[in-house]
């Protein structure tokens, strides 16, 4: 039994830690932290790797295309608005 988790862990980790997306307006990767509810009107956290720091989004839309989920959301503290797209 612990060789399916280890199995599952190899290949797929990105489950495991968030998920993962990609801000093609500030040319960076974001992550969504696992256990953010994610819905219209909600305050979420990301983690931007361009900047290396915490920021909370105010999630203004939602729209899936294909396999990725694209967010419409604005920064709290700066006002900007920034749109990911997520995996």
């Amino acid at each position: 039994m612990k060789n399916i988790f280890l199995v599952i862990f190899l290949l797929y980790p990105m489950n495991i830690y968030g998920w993962t997306g990609y801000d093609y307006d500030e040319n960076s990767y974001v992550e969504i932290e696992k256990g953010e509810l994610v819905r219209e009107g909600k305050e979420i956290e990301i983690y931007d790797y361009e900047d290396h720091e915490y920021k909370n989004i105010e999630i203004d839309s939602m729209r899936k295309y294909g396999n990725h989920v694209e967010i419409e959301g604005t920064d709290t503290d700066t006002g900007e608005e920034r749109t990911f797209e997520m995996e």
